[in-house]
């Protein structure tokens, strides 16, 4: 089970790394703290300090159409802020 999904690429974000050493993860939603700390640690070769977690829930969206309002929800997820250790880094744009 891969615990990180993707990183989180966003002018806010990546500003917030640049600054404050936080970077932005969507992780799976049954992982905990530690296993984030050791994924992030083992997929970059950095020292985390610290994992904050965030469960959101997905939204509720509507269309009107002719036969009548369609109703559903866009997906859940958890996101993982990961302060790192100071002076170390993570570069996500180093293989495009």
């Amino acid at each position: 089970m891969d615990i990180i999904l993707k990183p989180i690429i966003s002018e806010k974000m990546t500003d917030t790394g640049a600054k404050l050493g936080r970077y932005g993860f969507f992780v799976q939603k049954k992982a905990n703290k530690l296993q984030i700390k050791k994924a992030v640690e083992e997929l970059y070769g950095v020292q985390v300090k610290e994992v904050n977690t965030m469960n959101y829930d997905g939204k509720i969206k509507s269309r009107g159409t002719r036969s009548g309002i369609i109703l559903g929800r866009t997906a859940a997820f958890k996101k993982a802020i990961v302060t790192l250790a100071k002076g170390e880094t993570i570069d996500f744009y180093s293989n495009i």
